[in-house]
């Protein structure tokens, strides 16, 4: 057994290193809440709402924070994602729920300064019970996949 674990960790560890050794460096970010430049969140998003790239970029590999300010009653419909999703409520109530189906009953309310672990591919769905802000930290390139395609905003009419 022991061969079999130094075996391993003489595989592992290079790899590993090199798995490292290729990451960026990353620069020092440091954001007031004035330097925030809001507009339209990306397309797969119901209208309504408001979204900021705090750090990183969505759109590449990567770790990225974004946050998205929504109206009371906004809605997010089933879906997933295929990286961890970590979330903060900075403002407000946001509710969650669990499933391929929107259900009220299950909705999970989480106040300003709670926080949810989306893990990838789990299917989930959720509402601003207020006016709510969240911060999204996660692995991009973001990608949001609806349960449901006619659920996708940025489908319809096409």
């Amino acid at each position: 057994m022991r061969r079999l674990l130094i075996a391993v960790a003489v595989v592992l560890v290079p790899v590993a290193g090199a798995a490292l050794a290729q990451q960026p460096k990353s620069a020092h970010v440091a954001v007031n809440i004035a330097d925030l430049k809001w507009g339209d969140p990306p397309p797969v998003f119901e209208k309504g709402a408001a979204f900021t790239v705090v750090s990183g970029d969505p759109g590449k590999p990567g770790i990225f924070v974004a946050r998205l300010r929504m109206p009371a009653g906004y809605k997010i419909n089933p879906h997933w994602h295929p990286t961890d999703e970590h979330v903060t409520v900075l403002a407000g109530t946001f509710a969650v729920g669990m499933g391929e189906k929107f259900d009220n009953a299950t909705l999970k309310k989480v106040e300003a300064g709670g926080y949810l672990l989306l893990p990838a591919e789990s299917r989930h769905y959720a509402t601003a019970a207020t006016a709510a802000t969240v911060q999204i930290e996660a692995m991009g390139p973001f990608a949001l996949t609806y349960v449901n395609a006619a659920d996708d905003p940025s489908k319809r009419g096409k």
